[in-house]
Parts: C-alpha cells; sequence; structure tokens
C-alpha cells in the first residue's frame, strides 16, 4: 500500500520503492503509534523531534541518489529509519543525532533488525563528520534531516566531487517565511543546485545551524 502510493506521487526508482518494502517502519515509531506507522505524515519521536513522512523520506532519498559502493553521512538520525532506508542503498551510512536519548534508541532498533552498515555517532551535526571526510576523500552524500538557517559549509567541504547534498533550508519571501529543499551537487568547478519548494522540518541545532 505504501510503496503504491509513494509510486503514485512520483517516486519511480525501483531500488527506493524496494527498500520501503523491506524496512518495516512500524518498528522505528512509539509503540502508541505503530497504528499510524503506514499512513504518510510525520509522528512523535520524542525530545522535539519526529520521523519525517514516508514521502519526504523518498523524495530526499531519490535526490540523494545513494549507489551501491557510497558512503553517505546523514545529519539528524532521530528513529533510524532514514538511515535504514539509505543503508540497503548504498555500503555505508555515518548518522549523527544530537540527541543522545534518540541516538541509544535509534542504535538499539537499527541493531535488531540487523543493519549492521549504519554507525550513530552523538554530536553536532552542522559540523559534519571531519575525520571521516577527510580519510575517504570525502562524502559521496550528505543529507540532513533539518531545516537550517543556512548552508553549513562544513557540508560542503566534506562532499566528494560528484557527492550530493541535499538539504532543506529556511527561506523568507517578503512576509512569509518557508522551507525549500535543496539538491547541490558538487563539480569539478564549483556547485550545482535545485530548489524544491513545500516542505516542513524541525530546526537543525548546531554551530551552523539553529542556537536552540
Amino acid at each position: 500500500m505504501l510503496r503504491e502510493h509513494l509510486a503514485a506521487r512520483g517516486i519511480v526508482d525501483v531500488y527506493i520503492l524496494s527498500a520501503f518494502r523491506g524496512v518495516p517502519r512500524e518498528a522505528f515509531v512509539p509503540p502508541n503509534l505503530v497504528g499510524l506507522a503506514y499512513e504518510d505524515n510525520p509522528l512523535d519521536i520524542g525530545s522535539g523531534q519526529t520521523i519525517s513522512q514516508p514521502y519526504t523520506v523518498a523524495f530526499m532519498t531519490q535526490l540523494l541518489d545513494p549507489k551501491p559502493g557510497d558512503t553517505v553521512l546523514e545529519i539528524g538520525t532521530g528513529s533510524g529509519y532514514q538511515a535504514a532506508i539509505i543503508s540497503r542503498l548504498c555500503r555505508k551510512v555515518y548518522t549523527i543525532e544530537r540527541f543522545e536519548d534518540l541516538a541509544k534508541k535509534a542504535v538499539g532498533i537499527l541493531k535488531k533488525l540487523k543493519y549492521g552498515n549504519v554507525e550513530v555517532i552523538v554530536g553536532d551535526g552542522s559540523l559534519g563528520l571531519p575525520s571521516v571526510a577527510l580519510a575517504k576523500d570525502g562524502f559521496d552524500g550528505i543529507i540532513v534531516t533539518a531545516a537550517a538557517p543556512g548552508i553549513p559549509r562544513p557540508l560542503l567541504e566534506q562532499l566528494k566531487v560528484g557527492g550530493r547534498l541535499v538539504i532543506p533550508v529556511t527561506v523568507s519571501t517578503g512576509l512569509k517565511i518557508m522551507q525549500e529543499m535543496l539538491k547541490i551537487t558538487k563539480t569539478e568547478k564549483g556547485f550545482q543546485e535545485e530548489r524544491y519548494p513545500g516542505f516542513r522540518f524541525v530546526p537543525l541545532v548546531g554551530k551552523h545551524g539553529y542556537d536552540k
């Protein structure tokens, strides 16, 4: 049912659709919300955070375009659901969570479901993961699951050439404040940018995000 819904909304990558079929969303939501796990809505997971609606997860994954040999960095582990989806499409996922309680829960779920290629780290995701980026000459993909006031420079610097950054940013258009999804691809000559309006995320907190 969810797979058909995503396909109807334009998620056409068969590998992404297969990943959704293989990841049980109910395992990543609180017990009292299991009955809502396959509705296309965000759900509260505690600490003021949410698990994104499945369409948003799928859309961002499609923009990220992870490949089997890729190393991906996720900023904002949350429940671990997005990381689990991506882990089925690439070699390794590093994911950073600011809230230690959420990180511990995500580790438990991912371990139980045997997602051994996902590593959860507690820290300021707006800084990226420079030690790993340096060792691997950059990440193939970076995905951010919280809205930033701008594009964190460290994340751009940690992309390898050909790498993709997918990030929601807050923009102001006159009196209206909204969020757009950006896909930024690093090239030999700089960066190429695509913008997609109409999203809503919790704020990215950190040195290169919001203060609180």
